[in-house]
């Protein structure tokens, strides 16, 4: 991001934060912040980018999975096709606006927070809580082959209600 310019959030109590800057949970941004942080980020803001981008970060960090995300736009009367949804949430994930997080083969969730920090998955009710980072300690991570660099380490730890 170019120095000389700076994406403001504004949270629920009025307090400004610079883009980058870790987010509370009650963070958001507004209209024009979205528009804003797209286009930084190298898109185009469309109407359904900023319709989508808005429902996204407007409620500061949350975890989503496409068919979450497409219940809010239908609900919001927002007009966009699933397979829309799924190409806007890969394409904010590869500019770096979301952190994709895959718990299992088949379910893949989008995280606003893309700050390092680790998840918790409980299971029966398909929910993410973030684990700060400073609360896990890896041992080691194995050298990766040549040419190769590690991206990042994710741990999902998974939770269930104890058995009485």
């Amino acid at each position: 991001m170019p120095a000389s310019r700076v994406i403001v959030f504004t949270d629920t109590t009025g307090n400004l934060k610079a883009a980058g800057e870790p987010r509370s949970a009650s963070t958001g941004c507004g209209w024009r912040d979205v528009k804003t942080l797209l286009r930084e980020a190298g898109l185009r803001p469309t109407q359904q980018r900023l319709a989508l981008g808005w429902m996204l970060f407007s409620k500061g960090d949350r975890h989503l999975t496409a068919e979450m995300l497409f219940e809010e736009a239908i609900k919001a009367k927002v007009p966009v096709s699933l397979a829309t949804i799924y190409n806007t949430l890969h394409l904010f994930t590869d500019v770096g606006l979301l952190r994709q997080v895959a718990v299992d083969g088949s379910k893949t969730y989008f995280d606003t927070n893309v700050s390092q920090h680790h998840h918790f998955f409980i299971e029966n009710e398909n929910d993410l809580v973030d684990i700060p980072h400073s609360e896990v300690v890896v041992g080691k991570t194995p050298t990766p082959p040549e040419g190769y660099e590690v991206a990042r380490v994710d741990i999902v730890v998974r939770l269930r209600r104890k058995q009485r």
